[in-house]
């Protein structure tokens, strides 16, 4: 082999190497805390986030959701106060999993501002197992829920399980949830759910403009327009909407971008082709709500069509979402989380 070989090879293999060290799996160590109901998540000896499961909560979140660089993506309020962070809609807290209408109760809006005396309209998801803790370069968390009314009468049984992985740019969840019905179930087509993230100030679309939001009970919320610079957030989906035009579209993917200090970050929610309804619907709002919604078909199509989801006592059925966070000097690309979708799809 001449010696012009040898130095291409070695430039080549020094080039897979750099990548590979790019992107080379960080440890992920779980921690619990009987005490306090809650799992903290490490990657690479950094809190990635915590899974709370209080009483306190009307159903169990992931709070706060870190890039890898340590820059919170998720919104403070209500669980804390970060200067500047948009005070509506209580019941957006990190990154959940729920829905607005299943017999007749709403689970998604519920909050500590309901009052009291309208809290039996509403549905709670409490949490009463972890079932599994892993470390390694997959971090494993699985835990059961039961799905209750106010009185604690249960109507789905959930058992889910988080992955978490990441390198020294990127964090990745991939969530599987079973629900299984101790009763007829009937999740009656909704705009509130499935999987439910609030963004964090930086990552809203920048509008002045007050939004006003009524939900299928008539309480009016108030989204109150901007008053600073700080938001620059956008949308992009696989279909290649943006921006506002991404709300009720389908996509395989989604994504918000924007600048956080002096890295580009982003935020995609990738579905899987063994969900119902796929591609899914996109509930994602300027203002920070971003949620993947496969059974909000009816509003999302003005009533062209409607997406009931049955299950009868002893039927189950599973959602899977990949959440993936990147930090850089650019975000993630289509072409990659096409890729990433490609793969996640024959999980």
């Amino acid at each position: 082999m001449n010696n012009i070989k040898k130095a291409g090879l070695a430039i080549i293999a020094t080039a897979f190497s750099a990548i590979a060290i790019a992107q080379t799996a960080q440890p992920v160590l779980i921690i619990k805390s009987k005490k306090n109901k809650s799992i903290d998540v490490l990657i690479g000896g950094k809190l990635f986030t915590s899974f709370l499961y209080p009483d306190t909560l009307e159903k169990p979140v992931l709070f706060p959701l870190h890039a890898a660089n340590g820059t919170i993506v998720t919104r403070s309020f209500p669980l804390d106060a970060r200067v500047g962070d948009p005070t509506d809609h209580p019941h957006h807290i990190g990154l959940w999993f729920n829905f607005e209408n299943l017999n007749g109760l709403d689970f998604w809006n519920n909050s500590y501002a309901i009052p009291a005396a309208k809290k039996s309209q509403y549905g709670w998801v409490r949490t009463d197992k972890v079932l599994e803790t892993k470390n390694g370069n997959v971090g494993v968390l699985a835990y059961h829920a039961n799905w209750t009314n106010q009185a604690k009468d249960v109507i789905l049984e959930e058992t889910t399980r988080f992955e978490f992985s990441g390198d020294a740019n990127q964090r990745i969840i991939d969530r599987t949830t079973t629900l299984k019905a101790d009763k007829d179930a009937v999740f009656n087509d909704a705009k509130d759910g499935l999987l439910g993230l609030r963004l964090a100030h930086e990552l809203q679309i920048p509008t002045k403009q007050d939004q006003k939001f009524t939900d299928d009970k008539g309480n009016v919320t108030i989204v109150k327009g901007g008053t600073d610079n700080i938001p620059n957030g956008n949308y992009l989906t696989s279909a290649g909407k943006t921006g506002d035009d991404v709300w009720s579209t389908r996509g395989v993917w989604c994504k918000v971008f924007g600048k956080m200090s002096a890295d580009s970050v982003s935020i995609a929610i990738i579905d899987h082709p063994q969900n119902p309804n796929y591609p899914t619907f996109w509930h994602a709002r300027g203002y920070g709500l971003f949620a993947a919604n496969p059974l909000g078909e009816k509003i999302f199509t003005n009533g062209k069509s409607a997406k009931n989801l049955t299950l009868k006592k002893g039927e189950s059925v599973t959602f899977k979402y990949r959440i993936v966070i990147t930090n850089g000097s650019s975000t993630i690309s289509a072409s990659q989380l096409n890729t990433m979708a490609a793969v996640f799809g024959k999980k």
